[in-house]
């Protein structure tokens, strides 16, 4: 059914005249006439009893003329839907980060979109950029953000990049090594170093600061996907953690964690 006829047929019900409906629809009135008969025989019934100059609906034309207000009105609403989609500023957002990316970005991210888009509906998932990208090509995500030298070359992919995220080490106050006059990369093995999962060939570069021979990785006494958790475990223990230093500034502002200064520890980006 076209909706413009429909249109038509609203016209002439509420104006009960040709002359004044086809004034309305913007139309000439031969040209309404032949819209009102092309509708009456795509339905297959009159929609109107025409009385000289007057002119009012059917039954089956009123029948008719109440489902097409709604049926007009959910056109509009749709419409106007497209366009608020079109704008951003309604329909449905589904996006990863990984846990470094998360913990930089995802506050600001989503505090931005409920400023800005409060209509949008958001789902964040939190996780390794291995599930994020079988995610992201299942049509589950609409992106991701995560480390990039995880991500290999792959078609299906559009990979840019965002800022480098500057990484150190950080322990609870009162930490023994805070007492060390220098502090060497490999006295950090002595208590343990947690991480979210980092990429081998940066443990191995890790490593080999720290002293460790024949290419071997940093140990990690605790690979965890979980920033948060990562955090609270280096407050109440000794376990020295690898964090991205944006991720801890309000930390190291309340005293929660203190960055460690390693001696000829290049710095690094997660």
């Amino acid at each position: 059914m076209d909706l413009h006829r429909l249109q038509h047929v609203i016209a002439l019900a509420e104006t009960g005249h040709f002359g004044r409906a086809a004034l309305r629809a913007h139309i000439s009135q031969s040209a309404l006439s032949r819209s009102i008969q092309a509708a009456e025989r795509e339905f297959g019934f009159a929609l109107f009893d025409r009385n000289g100059a007057s002119v009012t609906p059917t039954t089956a034309g009123r029948f008719i003329i109440e489902r097409a207000h709604k049926l007009l009105f959910d056109s509009h609403c749709l419409m106007r839907d497209a366009d608020l989609y079109r704008e951003r500023r309604i329909g449905e957002l589904a996006f990863g980060t990984g846990p470094y990316s998360g913990a930089v970005f995802l506050r600001t991210l989503l505090t931005t979109l409920r400023q800005h888009f409060p209509q949008v509906q958001a789902r964040a998932v939190i996780g390794g950029t291995n599930p994020l990208l079988a995610q992201l090509k299942a049509e589950e995500l609409d992106f991701f953000m995560g480390d990039m030298r995880t991500i290999r070359s792959d078609a299906d992919v559009v990979v840019t990049p965002l800022v480098p995220l500057e990484a150190a080490f950080f322990v609870r106050p009162g930490h023994p090594l805070l007492g060390e006059p220098v502090i060497a990369p490999a006295m950090l093995l002595r208590h343990g170093i947690a991480s979210v999962r980092i990429p081998h060939d940066v443990k191995v570069a890790i490593g080999k600061v720290m002293g460790l021979q024949d290419d071997a990785p940093v140990p990690q006494v605790i690979e965890l996907d979980d920033l948060a958790a990562l955090k609270d475990i280096a407050m109440h223990t000794d376990t020295v953690i690898g964090c991205a230093v944006a991720a801890t500034h309000d930390d190291v502002a309340s005293q929660r964690l203190v960055r460690l200064e390693v001696a000829s520890m290049p710095p690094c980006t997660p």
